[in-house]
């Protein structure tokens, strides 16, 4: 044939075969791509196509004609032929071609060493493992047979575990226990066995049928096997074709089929369960009153139980309702009490942190006096002299009221610090803050100690509290010049205290040059009462986390570079605050 005819033949029309893969698409292509491939040799005008699907995208396929044919479980024809008038051609053959046999059917399965369990009567009480409640073989066989021995698997059972497709799952839960028993398609215990999947002796078949037809062990009677079934808007024509080509498939080019069976025993079965096309009816008043007379006699009973029982509980609930106001009294109280402590925590440390500070407070208030000494001297000796200089001693009277007012200031810094008030957030600089603070801090006790600052310029404003954010800062500078005092000899070292923006957030550090933290001890150092001081109480880190958090930050220490500790913490930007395109920008770590 020239390419030019073979351009010219009309390219094969797709015919689309919904296949339930109840134990995966692996596995339904390997079962089923040899019967299409045989469709596709007897109708060469035709190519087949399999869509592998679960019971939902099987309801969903056929509802929107996505598929021409089907390959499905008889519960799901069932269903989908009272639906959508879904027609079988032909059934899977069981058995030889000249005895069909009805191959489906339901085994329950148990552990060997789990004793108890011998009929289906003693599954009351006990977990059981399906692969759905939907599933025909994998548990609706099984609900009818544990009806009829009076199990009804919704009520009944301890657990009824769903552990989906493929099916093996259940022969896995019920290995590790997780399920008493579970509940397989017929003769998948014994492939899985020949497989080596299985131990021949690690399962036992609860309520097991004496042995018949299919060379499998089961706990249920058996059903019509798969049926290959067309939908309403297939062409007749076609359905033929694969009707035909079907019915004359060959053993050795895959599964063989016969002539549809009668699904008379599926449509009882789901009659007796009331599921699928058959739901159960609403019974008529009559049959309710004749059926249910007792429980009538009962619930008038309870109707008159229940009016003098409202009546008690009304009077129980106001009851309760008076020791509900109580306690609720009571807890606004403790509640008020832990927020006074919490404060008087609060300015207990701030305190602290002034006790700690006296020698910079008292450096800083020693330069000033000192100064208006010396001024005060020199206008002595200027008013003793014959003729006294009156300008120098209006410079001098200058001098002296401005080192008096930079006394003031410091006193002034140091009261604002330690006096109770209440929380007053607004919109802060940090560098601002940052600046004050050190001012408040004052000059480091040892010559040799340096504090360096590293302001980050355009950084967004902050909502917060100004004195508790110095709070924070003042025990991390403190701590700081502890640290580095501590880590070199008389006391050298640098401090730096840097802002910057990190992930949105405003983010500040106090970098000290001491020996540093192991990793244990920077991970707990925020911990209440936990201290590496000798004679520390372990609060103040501790309060300093409980401000930050409270300003929705966070606070942690990283080793400092190149030595040292470095502790960091974030605030979030006030509302409306933006970061400019110069600030420094630098990740969390």
């Amino acid at each position: 044939m020239s390419a030019a005819t073979a351009r010219a033949e009309p390219e094969a029309e797709t015919v689309r075969v919904g296949v339930l893969a109840y134990r995966g698409s692996e596995r339904a292509a390997r079962d089923w791509e040899p019967t299409l491939a045989y469709l596709e040799r007897a109708i060469p005008d035709r190519r087949f196509v399999m869509l592998p699907l679960d019971l939902a995208g099987m309801v969903l396929a056929v509802a929107d004609r996505q598929v021409d044919f089907v390959i499905t479980n008889p519960g799901s024809y069932v269903t989908l032929e009272a639906r959508f008038a879904v027609t079988r051609i032909a059934t899977l053959e069981s058995g030889t071609p000249d005895v069909p046999i009805a191959a489906v059917g339901s085994t329950i399965i148990r552990r060997a060493d789990r004793a108890g369990i011998g009929k289906l009567a003693d599954l009351k009480g006990k977990r059981l493992a399906v692969v759905s409640t939907d599933a025909f073989g994998g548990f609706q066989i099984a609900w009818r047979e544990m009806e009829e021995a009076g199990v009804r698997p919704f009520t009944d059972l301890a657990d009824l575990t769903t552990v989906g497709f493929p099916m093996e799952g259940v022969v896995d839960a019920v290995r590790r226990g997780s399920a008493d028993a579970g509940v397989l398609r017929a003769c998948l215990l014994e492939e899985m066995t020949a497989q080596g999947r299985i131990a021949p002796d690690e399962f036992v078949v609860v309520g097991e049928k004496p042995p018949g037809e299919l060379p499998c062990r089961v706990s249920s009677r058996l059903y019509p096997d798969w049926p290959f079934a067309r939908l309403a808007h297939t062409p007749r024509d076609l359905a033929r074709r694969v009707a035909a080509a079907l019915l004359t498939m060959p053993e050795t080019q895959g599964p063989t089929w016969t002539a549809s069976l009668d699904y008379t025993s599926v449509h009882e079965l789901f009659r007796t369960l009331h599921i699928g096309p058959y739901p159960k009816t609403p019974p008529t008043l009559e049959e309710v009153l004749s059926e249910n007379w007792h429980w009538l006699v009962i619930a008038a009973a309870a109707v008159l139980w229940w009016v003098v029982h409202s009546a008690r509980v009304e009077v129980l609930v106001r009851r309760r309702t008076a020791e509900l106001e109580r306690e609720i009294a009571e807890r606004e109280r403790a509640e008020a009490t832990a927020l006074r402590l919490r404060e008087e925590r609060d300015q207990l440390s701030r305190l602290g942190i002034v006790g700690e500070m006296a020698s910079n407070i008292a450096h800083e208030l020693n330069q000033p006096l000192a100064a208006i000494g010396n001024f005060a001297g020199g206008m002595t000796r200027i008013l003793d002299a014959p003729t006294p200089d009156l300008g120098m001693l209006r410079a001098g009277a200058r001098s002296v009221a401005e080192q008096a007012e930079r006394a003031a200031a410091i006193i002034q810094r140091t009261r604002g610090f330690v006096s109770r008030r209440d929380a007053q957030r607004s919109a802060l600089s940090v560098n601002a803050v940052v600046e004050e603070t050190l001012s408040l801090f004052g000059a480091p006790p040892d010559p040799a100690l340096s504090i360096v600052t590293e302001p980050a310029d355009g950084l967004p404003e902050v909502r917060a509290d100004k004195v508790e954010l110095q709070q924070v800062l003042l025990n991390l500078l403190q701590n700081a010049v502890e640290a580095t005092r501590s880590g070199n000899n008389g006391g050298a070292g640098e401090i730096v205290l840097r802002t910057a923006l990190s992930g949105g957030m405003v983010l500040i550090e106090v970098r000290d040059s001491g020996p540093g933290a192991p990793e244990d001890a920077r991970r707990r150092m925020f911990e209440p009462f936990f201290t590496t001081k000798p004679g520390g109480l372990g609060l103040g880190l501790s309060i300093c986390r409980t401000i930050v958090e409270r300003h929705g930050g966070r606070i942690w220490a990283v080793p400092g570079v190149p030595r040292g500790l470095a502790v960091r913490f974030t605030l979030p930007p006030a509302a409306g605050e933006t970061a400019s395109s110069s600030s420094v920008q630098e990740t969390n770590t």
